[in-house]
């Protein structure tokens, strides 16, 4: 999920969608409440760990800053000297994720596919909108960490995309790379604050509407492709025009955009077949 956060179009969300662990992300993170405060409050440690599903959160929050924190400068990296590769590897993983989930739907009615038509909608609109100009006062800052926040762990809307929109994704990242303590403490608040509120909302509509939620998200995840494929045209409103691979000047990367991709599809179904024998054991 931290390779997946520091590139913009590429959701951290996707990548617990995909893994079989999102429900439980949401509402781990939707128990850090009054309620579970408390118990910190009293000193009842374990019981508050217990609260907040603790080992979960920890190794997830772990694995995501060391990432974010050791793949940063590597990514940005990835990104001028070898996009294709990159973001056909993303690509792949993507699309056969969205095919695994929608395989597994048990019933598509009308109201699913309004629900699949809009949240479609809303990823490209976010992929086709131009980045603005925006303040660096610590206010703003904080707003950026909860915006994006939301959008990381939504699967389809990339946090770092949403950053690039909001016209910080350069300035954060440099924050990231040269350990800028305040900007990271602000942006860092405002993301644990929208984090917290955010998880009611998502876990209540997964509980209510769960199956209408995972055609949204995953409507989310198709329109996210636009940013996603790997062949695209920079304008000068800085939005990102996708074209065919002919079109594209550097044919010579063609062989190795498709071998990253198939590594990709390549990888989510070998995450599928462990998650199928894990279950598999777990029910004898």
């Amino acid at each position: 999920m931290g390779a997946a956060d520091v590139i913009p179009g590429v959701s951290g969300g996707t990548i617990a969608f995909m893994t079989g662990i999102y429900q439980e992300l949401v509402d781990s993170i939707k128990s850090i409440n009054l309620d579970s405060l408390k118990l910190l409050f009293k000193l009842k440690l374990k019981e508050f760990w217990k609260a907040i599903n603790g080992n979960f959160l920890f190794s997830l929050v772990a694995g995501i800053f060391i990432s974010v924190f050791s793949l940063a400068k590597l990514m940005q990296y990835l990104l001028v000297a070898h996009p294709i590769p990159l973001w056909s590897f993303f690509f792949g993983l993507i699309l056969v994720s969205i095919i695994f989930i929608l395989k597994d739907m048990k019933c598509f009615t009308y109201k699913h596919f309004i629900s699949l038509m809009v949240g479609i909608a809303i990823g490209a609109f976010i992929c086709l909108t131009a980045p603005a100009e925006t303040p660096d006062n610590l206010l703003f800052l904080f707003l950026c960490g909860a915006i994006a926040i939301c959008a990381m762990i939504l699967p389809g809307i990339s946090g770092s995309f949403v950053m690039l929109l909001l016209g910080k994704y350069a300035f954060i990242m440099d924050a990231v790379a040269n350990f800028k303590i305040v900007i990271l403490l602000v942006f860092a608040s405002g993301a644990v604050i929208g984090l917290l509120s955010f998880s009611h909302l998502l876990s209540w509509l997964l509980k209510k509407f769960y199956e209408a939620t995972l055609y949204l998200l995953c409507g989310l995840m198709v329109g996210s492709m636009l940013k996603i494929w790997p062949w695209k045209l920079s304008l000068s409103s800085g939005i990102d025009h996708p074209i065919w691979p002919g079109q594209y000047a550097g044919n010579p990367q063609l062989a190795s955009a498709f071998i990253w991709m198939l590594v990709g599809v390549a990888l989510v179904v070998a995450i599928n077949l462990m998650a199928a024998k894990g279950k598999e054991k777990a029910s004898n």
